[in-house]
């Protein structure tokens, strides 16, 4: 009883959301941009997105700037700014203007983005009052932005409504013509029309758009991206016949056998007209493959005069085509309106058919109930997802339709389904390619109020504050009413990180309402949790863990994490731990990476060295989250951070696994839920040591969601010493899919062989070695080979071989316990925690150090002291030829991690379930190994092992094992802070020459990991930097604190890739292991157990220095053991 009036108070209350719309401005003494209750003035009631055309032929194209009743406003406007809405000139609005003072802006484009005003990034706080925000209350000075530009109205257009339509523009926005107000209206991310004829003049006229940087709307914009201001999409007049679509609803959804289309479309036919008019509305359907009509219809109506008349149609289409994310079938809907024999408007639309439930199954999961899930034309599929900021380096928020298009091919091509619009409604454009290329949208209300928290009492949360539900239910509306009819558009959210209560609720409910007889579409919501106003239980951060309990335990809804993996810098570790889990459950279906893109700004520097922005770069002292705006699995140039292979792997549709190996049997899986395999080739090769020895095609017949056994001629392998034998399949194209071509791979994996051969042993032949002790020197040589250690600094310090020198001036060998720490090391305070480490990586402590003779070969073993209590023991054995073979000792420690805290309002920042208290006393190893220094000229790299990307522990799933080559200067990857890069793992050799494969191979005595890069570990090392710590600014007292030892190792500093100078030398990292990157989150998350080395346990790992001096020598080397 109480949801109903609840519902009740929600349709009354939309009823007056547009009070003050079209034709009437109201004299209101609080200024718009300061009234909670003024969200819009003159401005048309929110619609679909559409286009009127005068011909057929136009209309099919559906591009805007083919309908002659389209004029695009975009390009160079006048522009005035100031800092303070107090010092604006007063003729700025006006028709005739004093000029000077004002510049040339381009339009669409955030001001900041072109030197005007400070662009600020923060996370969960307001901009303009990070701590303790008392809205409705504003800054004393808001910055202002007018801008300026003449429009000439065609003359055929003067008979006709004409409608200024701005696309989207931050965050007050007054609108002038002629000098004359014509409206108002806030919600930065939905598009504002204006009728504007009656301040229209023949000719030129003058058209002003002034925009508050902040206004009570701001409040509800608190999401986490660049706070920027301005016109951020399309500015552009159209214009209709007096009598014309308003609007129209499609339904086109699927009967019980999900074969059959049911289509019904309503129109909505208004008259501003003085007159009543008899107008004929029809429809067609066509095929846009074939181009066919398949079903049309006609009807009569008469509209009175400043009325508005709807008129219905349906059909049924048997075997109609589906749209899916595996095929985004469209067809076009042509809606035509005629006054006797005259055409007077064409709209067109795409319309795709697809049917959308929650239903419970047959499977019962542990808490005895049915699992419940969601369907997509029948089929519980699983979302593969990513959420999606608006984001372009050069522009800020405005995204051009090509770099949207360059998005959806790497999401496509990476196997992504779907995008989280977070947390704002997109472009229209946006939508329309999502149709195009099938993206199942989860579209969201422009709501985020972060900065309030989520305390329910009043003044904490808006979302629970009456006094703010007239502007929730405003940007809500607008959301659905424009993106209603869109095939994409499977989901509604009603905002993001808003806390809950009454006015979600109200909002729920109104959604609910509208699309109940439409599509009837889940609505969701993250902070309702488990409450009643989210079909479906979206969370926030889970782990793998937790996946699998909900999984196994069953819930009431399906379970879809609407953000996950959190990418900032080199993260997304545990990805394929929680895509295990949910490919096993039914209720799980998915998630939602955060996010796309790395919100850098691309800026160049004295130098002329291009670098990235974020947080922090610009003004002073402004409010700054720092480089947490950085969280793509893209850079801000949209190129794949290597984290993207473990994305394209989890998400695969195809999967194979290995029935018998020895005898060529394998099994397929057919993930998809639409699409047989048929549609694919299946690639297989036979692979020793990373090159092919075998290779075949396969065409196989595999249901959706089926799977089938098959065999390969690859049998009975008859193995070498030195060499391991992997069977790999891909399966690739051979059809073009929308933005994939012919013969791009869509899947791989790979399965090692059982085949071994024992190595021979190595027999070292030469010059007798001798060893001497020169002061701290400890020399091992002979005329062949010299050697050098020094006790003092506990580095090798010379190793050459005949005449050869390896190491780069005296930098050799050293124990090594530290990487640079990335940003989830930051988040989890590991640079604070593991310090000890670092300390352990430099001015070493020797207690033993000590040549002697076995038999032909010499031993150097050296024992370090660690700050830890423990200690590091490393014996060379030097073979009369120049190899060396390292064993190496770490041995456990009982000393603990130093104890650290998390920043106070981390845990304000979102809700995750299940998430327990870490164990920060526990001392993990970031890394066990070694690292030196070789020659510049020595910087080609070949391994053999996982690649070709950069990989951790944690996240190498998707990188196969193989022969990869490359170079020093490719594998460092630039992320937009520098940080730990580059590293490889499950590498059984690496060889480090020149171009004419003279060099040193180092072969591991079992698997090792390595970096090979042109700069040092410091070098990435924040905290080795001399720039300032990224200061979070957010009070005058927090400004006048900044406190550099409490900074130290826990704050990340202000450190950029122009930072990153190449150095005339490569520094090898050559690992037992790393820890992995982790990645569950980046504000506490630790890296998970597996991943981790824990510093209570002893080690044992090597590796031989083999050199080599032509390039078929590392092949010959890899037949011995050491």
């Amino acid at each position: 009883m109480k949801k109903n009036i609840i519902s009740l108070v929600a349709v009354c209350l939309l009823g007056a959301l547009f009070t003050v719309m079209a034709g009437e401005v109201k004299t209101i003494k609080t200024p718009y941009w300061q009234d909670i209750q003024t969200v819009s003035v003159n401005r048309e009631e929110p619609r679909t997105a559409f286009m009127t055309y005068d011909s057929r032929q136009s209309a099919l194209s559906g591009e805007y700037e083919n309908s002659k009743y389209y004029k695009l406003l975009n390009g160079t406007w006048k522009f005035y700014y100031s800092d303070s809405h107090h010092n604006l000139p007063g003729d700025a609005v006006q028709t005739v203007a004093d000029m000077s003072g004002w510049s040339d802006i381009q339009v669409p484009g955030n001001w900041e983005a072109q030197g005007y005003g400070t662009p600020i990034y923060t996370n969960h706080g307001y901009e303009f009052k990070a701590l303790n925000p008392q809205p409705p209350q504003l800054p004393e000075d808001i910055p202002v932005g007018i801008y300026r530009r003449e429009i000439t109205v065609p003359e055929d257009w003067m008979s006709r409504d004409i409608y200024l339509h701005i696309a989207g523009a931050k965050s007050g926005v007054y609108v002038y013509l002629n000098g004359n107000e014509v409206g108002y209206n806030e919600d930065s991310k939905n598009p504002a029309e204006f009728l504007i004829n009656k301040y229209l003049r023949n000719g030129k006229n003058t058209l002003v758009l002034k925009i508050f940087r902040w206004s009570t709307g701001s409040y509800l914009e608190c999401q986490d991206f660049w706070r920027l201001s301005g016109i951020e999409r399309d500015v552009f007049l159209y214009s209709q016949p007096k009598v014309a679509v308003k609007d129209f609803r499609v339904i086109s959804t699927l009967d019980d056998s999900y074969t059959d289309g049911i289509f019904k479309l309503a129109v909505d036919v208004r008259n501003h007209a003085l007159a009543g008019k008899k107008i004929q509305v029809l429809y067609e359907l066509i095929d846009k493959a074939s181009g066919r009509v398949v079903v049309k219809g006609v009807s009569d109506c008469e509209v009175k005069s400043a009325e508005t008349q709807t008129v219905a149609f349906n059909a049924s289409l048997p075997g109609v085509k589906t749209w899916t994310s595996e095929a985004p079938n469209l067809y076009k809907l042509l809606i035509t309106l005629k006054e006797g024999n005259e055409v007077t408007e064409i709209i067109p639309f795409n319309v795709g058919f697809r049917r959308i439930e929650i239903k419970a199954i047959d499977q019962i999961a542990k808490n005895g109930k049915p699992y419940v899930v969601l369907l997509i034309n029948g089929q519980p599929l699983k979302l593969k997802g990513v959420n999606i900021h608006e984001h372009n380096e050069e522009t800020g928020h405005y995204v051009t339709e090509e770099l949207m298009r360059k998005d959806f091919e790497l999401m496509k091509r990476n196997n992504l389904n779907t995008v989280r619009l977070c947390h704002y409604p997109q472009d229209r454009r946006f939508y329309e390619l999502c149709d195009e290329y099938g993206l199942y949208v989860y579209d969201e209300a422009n709501i985020e109020s972060h900065g309030m928290y989520y305390d329910l009492r009043k003044g904490g949360s808006l979302g629970n504050n009456p006094e703010w539900l007239k502007p929730h239910m405003y940007r809500t509306a607008n959301m659905y009413e424009r993106n209603k009819n869109y095939p994409s558009v499977t989901f509604w959210s009603l905002g993001n990180e808003a806390g809950n209560g009454y006015n979600f609720y109200q909002t729920y409910l109104w959604i609910k309402g509208q699309d109940k007889e439409l599509m009837d579409r889940p609505v969701n919501y993250e902070r309702a949790q488990w409450e009643w106003n989210t079909d479906m239980y979206v969370p926030q951060y889970p782990s793998a863990e937790w996946l699998r309990y909900i999984g196994e335990t069953g819930s009431d809804r399906p379970v879809v994490p609407s953000e996950y993996s959190h990418a900032m810098g080199n993260s997304n570790g545990n990805l394929w731990d929680q895509w295990k889990e949910i490919y096993k459950y039914p209720n799980l279906q998915g998630g939602y990476i955060w996010d796309w893109v790395d919100q850098g700004l691309l800026r160049t520097d004295e130098n002329g060295r291009k670098y990235w922005t974020y947080g922090g770069d610009y003004g002073v002292n402004m409010p700054s989250d720092g480089n947490f705006c950085c969280n793509g699995l893209v850079g801000p140039d949209r190129k794949p951070h290597p984290a993207m292979a473990e994305v394209k792997y989890v998400h695969q549709n195809v999967m194979f696994s290995v029935v018998d190996a020895t005898s060529g049997k394998y099994r397929v899986f057919n993930r998809f839920y639409f699409t047989n395999l048929r549609k694919y080739t299946i690639q297989y090769e036979l692979r020793a040591n990373g090159m092919v020895l075998k290779k075949g095609k396969l065409l196989l017949d595999v249901a959706p969601q089926a799977e089938k056994e098959f065999t390969i001629p690859v049998k009975n392998v008859q193995g070498k010493a030195g060499v391991e034998y992997f069977v790999h399949f891909s399966v690739v194209t051979i059809q073009p899919e929308p933005l994939i071509s012919v013969g791009h791979e869509i899947a791989y994996e790979q399965f090692r062989l059982p085949v071994t051969v024992d190595k021979a042993a190595h027999k070292a032949a030469g010059p007798a070695l001798s060893f001497k002790e020169e002061g701290n020197n400890l020399i091992v040589s002979s005329s062949k080979v010299y050697f050098e250690f020094n006790r003092d600094s506990g580095l090798v310090t010379s190793y050459k071989v005949d005449g050869t020198e390896y190491f780069d001036r005296g930098f050799g060998v050293q124990p090594n316990f530290w990487r640079a720490p990335n940003d989830n090391d930051y988040g989890n305070t590991n640079p604070k925690r593991l310090l000890i480490w670092k300390t352990s990586s430099h001015n070493f402590n020797i207690s033993n150090a000590s040549i002697s003779m076995e038999g032909q070969n010499a031993v150097l073993s050296v024992v370090y002291n660690l700050p830890a209590g423990n200690q590091y023991l490393m014996d060379y054995r030097i073979y009369p030829d120049g190899i060396i073979n390292v064993n190496v000792k770490f041995t456990a420690t009982d000393q603990e991690a130093i104890r650290t805290e998390v920043q106070e309002d981390t845990h304000l920042a979102t809700y995750t379930p299940g998430k327990k208290k870490e164990n920060k006393d526990q001392l993990e190893v970031p890394r066990i190994g070694v690292r030196f220094r070789i020659p510049q000229n020595m910087n080609v790299v070949e391994y053999f092992g996982r690649g070709p990307e950069e990989n951790y522990i944690d996240r190498n799933a998707g990188s196969m094992v193989g022969r990869y080559k490359t170079t020093a200067d490719f594998m460092y990857v630039d992320y937009v802070r520098p940080q730990e890069n580059g590293h490889r793992t499950d590498t059984r050799w690496v060889a480090l020459t020149d171009k004419n494969g003279r060099g040193l191979l180092v072969q591991a005595k079992q698997t090792i990991g390595f970096n090979a890069l042109r700069n040092t570990v410091e070098d990435f090392d924040s905290e080795e930097s001399s720039r300032p710590y990224q200061w979070r600014n957010r009070s005058p007292e927090e400004i006048n604190q900044h406190n550099v030892d409490e900074a130290r190792n826990l704050i990340r500093k202000m450190t950029h890739i122009n930072d990153i100078v190449p150095r005339d030398f490569v520094e090898v990292c050559v690992d037992m292991r790393q820890q992995g990157v982790a990645g569950y989150d980046s504000w506490g998350a630790k890296v998970q157990p597996g991943y981790t080395i824990p510093a209570n346990q002893n080690y044992e790992w090597g590796f031989t220095f083999v050199p080599v001096r032509a390039k078929g020598d590392v092949d010959k080397s890899l037949r011995y053991n050491y």
